[in-house]
């Protein structure tokens, strides 16, 4: 749907959002901030202390559950929504004609934000290099994008902390970075089957895709929610149970 003919069909869809996504953000905040607060008052609601291990261990389960599951919950549909503006052609055009370095950097952090999993590896590699994105950026992107898992950073913020969550991402970057300037120093282009090198750029570029609405961009956050924190959450309390 293209937004620039916006009805009026959907503008009466928008005010939910416009209201209730502010309300949902305020809920967020104030039960984040709360929860070591919650659970204390759980825990001795329960007769238990904190001075035992099992009373230690409830808290744990009842502040860590909460805090993991609200972390995955908003980045899950923050990443939805950025997903909607990252459609491969227009990936392909912010990486098309960048130097080595900032764009190996660009292209991997670009691998955080975007859908593509390992399974796309091949489309994904053919389209670049049809766009004229050289080989290195190619794979700093390729290798970013299913090593640096916006859900498994969500999972390490909420069970280690940011230090450790910091070091996942710094670490997959460096990788992905690292990676393709070996490789685009290597000139491997040389070695890429003829039919590849021949594409004319730009020749099997797909056209814009579609054009999302502020509706379906949120839809697709909240649908992002339900399939990934709706299949994890079982894991997620069997883990910190553990």
């Amino acid at each position: 749907m293209n937004p620039e003919t916006i009805t009026t069909a959907d503008t009466h869809a928008l005010r939910p959002w416009l209201w209730g996504l502010p309300l949902a953000a305020a809920l967020w905040v104030a039960l984040y901030w709360h929860l070591s607060d919650l659970a204390d008052l759980l825990v001795s609601a329960a007769g238990l202390s904190r001075a035992t291990h099992w009373g230690e261990a409830t808290h744990f389960f009842l502040y860590d559950t909460p805090k993991v599951l609200l972390l995955l919950t908003g980045i899950v549909f923050l990443m939805g929504v950025i997903q909607t503006f990252f459609a491969p052609e227009r990936t392909r055009a912010l990486l098309a004609g960048r130097r080595l370095g900032i764009g190996n950097a660009m292209a991997a952090s670009l691998g955080i934000v975007t859908p593509f999993c390992s399974c796309s590896a091949v489309p994904l590699f053919i389209g670049f290099l049809s766009a004229g994105v050289p080989l290195g950026i190619t794979f700093s992107f390729l290798i970013a994008a299913p090593m640096i898992n916006e859900i498994a950073l969500a999972l390490l913020l909420g069970l280690f902390g940011w230090k450790v969550a910091a070091l996942y991402l710094g670490m997959g970057l460096l990788i992905a970075i690292v990676a393709g300037l070996i490789i685009g120093r290597l000139k491997m282009e040389r070695y890429l089957e003829d039919w590849v090198r021949a594409i004319h750029q730009g020749a099997a570029a797909a056209p814009n895709g579609q054009r999302y609405t502020w509706v379906e961009r949120f839809e697709a956050g909240w649908r992002h929610v339900r399939e990934i924190v709706g299949k994890v959450w079982p894991y997620v309390l069997v883990g910190i149970g553990l």
